[in-house]
């Protein structure tokens, strides 16, 4: 039972992060579904933090220095979807699209480069950061405490209060619901666009990081991030678009996500003979039938989407 709470709060984690990376840009109007390639972008910055700063450090800089260059290296690649999106005006699905595709492609040749480099017969797209995780966990009884777990919770209250309490937030929800009319009122529609699209990219690449540390202790990067870009997406539109409902949605997405990892350990469940691929399939499948059901019901951003042009009333 530990173990399934455990991988629950770590993968309930990593989706209200990207979740809520998403509901920033959606809600200023740009639709973000690069977020899968974000996501591995912040990985790979995390990643090669944690294999070439040194341990010494301590324990509590060394976690913020490795979340600051997945937040870093996640916030610039979003930038190539900002570009095109807000000053090019290009279609927003096709390039979140390509970006999810460029994303895993380049961390890989990048990694694989770098393995070759030091190694001319390592050509693998692995790095490996067993030591470096053990700063990032800590055991309560038999439960084991990962400190992403109080950093999401700490970023959800604070995404709250930033769309909700404060005049940025209001603003960042006006430019996604009318530009026009922010616009007519001296807001700059497309400084809080590309925010939007900046903080999605900083939550999206600080999920990353947490999705592989979840469980492993070694990643290839040409496995991507297992389509939790796409979940994170469902997550949030199950939520509405809410931080507190995207809470818990991603805890009702996490806990089926972990039963893929955990199901051998319960004899009742292990007893009915089920292939671990169908548990593995669990949250998708679910995504699908939670999105069949609400769909019609949902209230996205009313400008999502659309490119913001000045002319336009």
């Amino acid at each position: 039972m530990a173990l399934l709470i455990t991988y629950t709060l770590i993968f309930a984690s990593v989706l209200i992060l990207v979740a809520l990376g998403g509901c920033f840009s959606e809600h200023s109007g740009v639709i973000n579904l690069g977020l899968e390639g974000i996501m591995v972008m912040g990985a790979l910055g995390g990643a090669l933090a944690m294999k070439f700063l040194p341990l010494t450090i301590p324990t509590f800089i060394y976690i913020i220095l490795v979340m600051l260059c997945a937040v870093a290296l996640g916030t610039a690649y979003s930038s190539l979807l900002a570009v095109a999106s807000i000053n090019f005006k290009a279609d927003q699905t096709i390039v979140g699209t390509a970006l999810n595709m460029l994303g895993t492609a380049a961390a890989t040749v990048f990694v694989k480069a770098m393995n070759t480099a030091a190694n001319p017969n390592n050509v693998s797209s692995e790095i490996e950061y067993v030591r470096p995780k053990a700063k990032f966990v800590t055991y309560i009884g038999k439960f084991e405490f990962n400190w992403f777990m109080l950093v999401t919770v700490i970023v959800l209250v604070v995404a709250y209060v930033v769309l909700y309490k404060t005049r940025f937030g209001l603003r960042l929800m006006a430019c996604g619901e009318h530009p026009q009319a922010a616009a007519s009122v001296g807001i700059n529609v497309f400084k809080y666009r590309w925010a939007g699209v900046l903080i999605s990219g900083a939550y999206g690449g600080l999920g990353g990081i947490c999705y592989i540390l979840a469980g492993v202790s070694i990643w290839k990067f040409e496995y991507g991030v297992a389509g939790f870009g796409f979940l994170a997406l469902a997550v949030m539109i199950f939520g509405q678009w809410k931080p507190q409902r995207i809470a818990l949605s991603a805890l009702l997405f996490g806990f089926f996500r972990a039963l893929g990892n955990t199901y051998s350990v319960f004899d009742f469940l292990a007893n009915l003979h089920i292939p671990s691929t169908v548990y593995n399939m669990m949250p998708y499948i679910i995504s699908l039938i939670v999105l069949a059901l609400t769909s019609s019901r949902s209230r996205a951003p009313k400008a999502e989407g659309i490119p913001y042009d000045k002319g336009m009333r």
